[in-house]
C-alpha cells in the first residue's frame, strides 16, 4: 500500500517542461487578448470622434424652446416673433428660418401680420459647446398692409431684428459627454457642414500649446 500511494502522489506531479509550455501559452494568449483590448479603444474612438451628427429635430426642438419673443423698435412699434420653422439648405451649407410675426404699438392704428425670412451659417462657439447662428441674411420681412412709414421702418431695423433673433439663440449645445472621447486624443469641433438630415461636425487636432 505504501508503495501505491508513492507512485500516485509521484504521477500527480506536473512534468517541468509541460508547466513552462503551458505557462508560455497562457502568457502569448493574455498578450494577445491584450492587444486586442487596446486596439478596440484606440480605434473605435477615434472612428467616431471625426464626426458630431445634429438632426434638424435636436435644433427645431432647441430654438422652439426660445420662443415667441418679443422686439421694441425705437419705443413706436412691438414685434412679436414666433418659433422659426428651420429649413436645411446644404448647396448652401446654411440653414432658413422662417417665422411668423405680428407688429403692434403707437406707430400702428392696429395690428398687423406677416412673415419673417433669414438665412444663416453657422459657427462653432468652444466658450459653451454651443451652434449658433453666423452670417445672417434677411431675405424678407413682410407685414401685410402696413403703411409706408412702418414699412420704412422695418426695412431699417431688419438686419437687426433677426441679429438679435437668431443669434442670441442657441440652435443645439453639445455636452462634455459628447466631447470627452474628442478631447482626450487631442482634436476639436472644426467644420459644420449642412446635409439633408441635419448638421455634421467634423474634428481636427487642436493647434500646438
Amino acid at each position: 500500500m505504501r508503495v501505491s500511494a508513492t507512485m500516485v502522489a509521484f504521477r500527480s506531479i506536473p512534468h517541468p517542461a509541460h508547466s513552462k509550455h503551458s505557462a508560455a501559452l497562457r502568457s502569448v494568449f493574455r498578450a494577445v487578448c491584450a492587444a486586442l483590448a487596446l486596439a478596440a479603444c484606440a480605434v473605435a474612438p477615434q472612428a467616431w470622434a471625426q464626426s458630431y451628427t445634429i438632426s434638424a429635430e435636436q435644433m427645431q426642438g432647441a430654438v422652439a424652446e426660445k420662443f415667441p419673443r418679443r422686439y421694441a423698435l425705437g419705443g413706436l412699434m412691438n414685434l412679436d416673433v414666433q418659433a422659426p420653422r428651420l429649413r436645411l439648405l446644404p448647396q448652401q451649407n446654411r440653414l432658413n428660418a422662417d417665422m411668423d410675426v405680428t407688429a403692434s404699438g403707437p406707430l400702428l392704428q392696429r395690428r398687423y401680420a406677416g412673415a419673417f425670412d433669414v438665412d444663416f451659417a453657422l459657427r462653432y462657439e468652444p466658450s459653451d459647446r454651443t451652434i449658433r447662428a453666423h452670417q445672417l441674411h434677411v431675405n424678407a420681412l413682410r407685414l401685410e398692409g402696413l403703411q409706408p412709414q412702418a414699412a420704412e421702418m422695418l426695412d431699417i431695423y431688419g438686419p437687426q431684428l433677426a441679429q438679435q433673433t437668431l443669434s442670441e439663440v442657441v440652435l443645439h449645445q453639445l455636452r462634455p459627454q459628447d466631447l470627452a472621447v474628442p478631447d482626450g486624443l487631442g482634436m476639436q469641433p472644426s467644420s459644420i457642414t449642412v446635409t439633408d438630415k441635419g448638421l455634421v461636425v467634423r474634428f481636427e487636432p487642436k493647434a500646438a500649446p
